[in-house]
């Protein structure tokens, strides 16, 4: 079971809380739902999300506000089930440094092949840019991750949702 999400990027104040807000949003709270947080690689510790983060889910009905930026930390990776990261370079990064959580470790856009370039410092146009890809992919995990809630196995590496355990 994904009992617990972690979205990345590189300084978790734009890509990865805007993510991690709208899939926490889209798989709801309760019994079986994972816990979703956000880090950074070069994490901006303590800083807020970006403000056009904020005004961008504000305008779907996400609240970001209280999001403060952290950076991955060994314990944090090592109690997320499902890492979930913006860029191949991420993943890489990751899987190089940690290599007992390969397997563990997917771009957001892993089922339709893309990465969601960073944003930051690039005006509203690159936030616009990256929050459509962040919601392009949003309902291939939703969809997945709610199979996985209903007992239906999921392997992020194929294509397909298999039943069973």
């Amino acid at each position: 079971m994904f009992d617990s999400i972690l979205v990345v990027c590189t300084g978790n104040i734009c890509r990865s809380p805007m993510a991690a807000g709208l899939l926490r949003h889209a798989v709801g709270a309760g019994d079986g739902a994972p816990r979703v947080d956000s880090a950074g690689l070069a994490a901006m510790t303590g800083e807020p999300a970006d403000p056009l983060a904020v005004r961008l889910l504000a305008g779907r009905g996400v609240d970001i506000r209280a999001h403060r930026a952290m950076q991955v930390t060994d314990a944090l990776l090592r109690r997320s089930a499902l890492i979930l990261v913006m860029e191949r370079v991420q993943q890489e990064s990751i899987e190089n440094r940690w290599p007992m959580l390969h397997g563990r470790v997917y771009r957001w856009g892993h089922w339709q092949d893309f990465d969601v370039q960073d944003p930051f410092g690039r005006g509203e146009q690159a936030f616009h840019a990256a929050l459509a890809l962040i919601e392009r992919a949003l309902p291939d995990w939703r969809q997945r991750l709610q199979a996985r809630r209903a007992g239906t196995r999921i392997d992020p590496s194929s294509q397909g949702v298999r039943s069973g355990g």
